[in-house]
């Protein structure tokens, strides 16, 4: 699963649930795979992400480094090199095997494969 993805899931479908975001990330294993640098898609992505959310988990996951420690970023914060940082954090870091947490109710969504397993029982909506 990449950071991209992780930015928009959501486990708002739960019962009880006001707003399960964002998920917390317990990887288990992290692998860096490597992808075309495509800076005008990133500068594009940065409007739509939840900024604030994809540092949290690049923290969590030890790739902060780099990344400005603010709650968005703006037009003018996006130099070549923060470019090239988020560009790793949302297309490159990918979570292969652990799970994802709600902050509401501690249900958790495993991860395997890369492939985050959001489907909830029954009972659970």
């Amino acid at each position: 699963m990449k950071l991209l993805t992780h930015n928009m899931l959501t486990s708002k479908i739960l019962k009880n649930v006001v707003n399960g975001y964002p998920l917390r990330i317990n990887a288990v294993k992290t692998e860096i795979k490597k992808a075309d640098f495509q800076p005008d898609f990133i500068a594009r992505m940065i409007q739509k992400i939840d900024y604030k959310a994809l540092f949290q988990a690049a923290e969590t996951l030890g790739y902060s480094e780099g990344l400005p420690k603010v709650e968005f970023l703006s037009d003018q914060d996006l130099n070549e090199n923060i470019l090239k940082k988020l560009h790793e954090i949302l297309l490159e870091v990918e979570v292969i095997e652990g799970d994802l947490e709600c902050p509401e109710t501690g249900r958790k969504f495993p991860i395997s494969n890369g492939i985050p397993n959001m489907l909830v029982n029954d009972e659970e909506i």
